[in-house]
């Protein structure tokens, strides 16, 4: 079994005891991690390096409150990643944990309904060991399911996110080398105009240059999903472009892709400061970080789907509003 393959089986078999509903979690993941663990989550969870911590302050919790908890997965792939000199391997996992909202999580009030807690997770796994995890979720699309929407109305809609439309985001098998050097390029290539906000083209025409007429950008709650390149300018990427200044370069940890899949995530991916507009808040002039991860499909020679994971609230924190405490009452770190 080769390096990819066996990283895949070491992530499968940690999901498998992790999601039994009667794991000790604690020791779940003191078995599958690196004794210098290194754990980033979405505020306000930020950077724990503890594999108990990790368990005492999000995942217990977290099944205490979404009871009968299951893991849904619609994307599975894992490469090397291609900033790193040592091309260690990163597995990812994206999809919703579903649970009965049966208890408060985060001063967010329980519905005793079906909740889905939207998540991205890449693993770095050296020597089946899992030694470094970024795990981002949709903390305000779970507000929403529980009729405490923080936000203004957004430009575009968000639903219960499905995965790609071909149904084909499992990548348990191993894939052709040449169809995730492919995928590769074209968001290396999505990036280089991305990076610019000035090609010299119309927003649209540069977004054509890599991306379907039909793409689907599935962004995150406070923003919402929006289809098609004249709706994704008009919905979302032109917006955004006119509410900041001062874009930073990107900063990337990892960038890797598999067969037609590919993603990446940055802690922070950059820095751009907000000059009015935005989600319907106002300016502050004040530099902010972007912790993102996005997760894309390609389709022939260009991409076709892209989910987005963005820690707004760790956002709009660095800007001087505290969203969890304004929504529900209960100060954050």
């Amino acid at each position: 079994m080769d390096k990819i393959q066996a990283a895949k089986s070491a992530v499968r078999d940690f999901y498998a005891k992790l999601d039994a509903g009667d794991a000790n979690l604690s020791a779940v993941l003191e078995q599958h991690t690196d004794p210098n663990y290194l754990w980033r989550g979405f505020h306000p969870f930020g950077e724990i390096t503890s594999a108990s911590e990790v368990a005492a302050r999000f995942w217990v919790p977290l099944r205490q409150s979404l009871t009968s908890l299951q893991r849904r997965q619609d994307v599975f792939f894992a490469a090397e990643n291609s900033l790193d000199a040592e091309r260690a391997v990163w597995v990812v996992s994206m999809g919703h944990l579903m649970g009965l909202f049966d208890l408060p999580w985060l001063g967010i009030r329980p519905t005793g309904k079906m909740a889905f807690l939207r998540y991205c997770e890449f693993n770095k796994v050296v020597d089946g060991q899992i030694t470094e995890t970024a795990m981002y979720f949709d903390i305000p699309h779970l507000m929403v399911q529980a009729g405490q929407n923080p936000f203004p109305p957004q430009t575009g809609a968000h639903l219960v996110q499905p995965g790609g439309q071909p149904h084909n985001g499992l990548l348990f098998d191993p894939q052709p080398c040449e169809e995730g050097d492919k995928t590769l390029a074209t968001i290396n290539a999505m990036i280089s105009d991305l990076g610019q906000w000035d090609s010299g083209l119309s927003l649209e025409d540069e977004l054509r240059r890599t991306w379907h007429e039909d793409m689907i950008w599935w962004g995150p709650e406070g923003i919402g999903a929006t289809y098609t390149i004249p709706r994704y300018a008009e919905q979302h990427s032109g917006p955004f472009r006119a509410g900041f200044a001062d874009r930073s370069k990107t900063g990337h940890i990892c960038r890797l892709a598999e067969g037609h899949y590919g993603g990446f995530f940055g802690w922070p991916n950059f820095t751009a400061r907000p000059v009015g507009g935005f989600m319907g808040m106002p300016a502050t002039g004040q530099p902010g970080e972007f912790r993102v991860i996005d997760i894309y499909r390609r389709e022939g020679d260009k991409l076709a789907e892209n989910w987005i994971f963005i820690d707004l609230l760790h956002f709009w924190k660095q800007q001087g509003v505290d969203i969890l405490a304004r929504t529900t009452g209960i100060e954050t770190p």
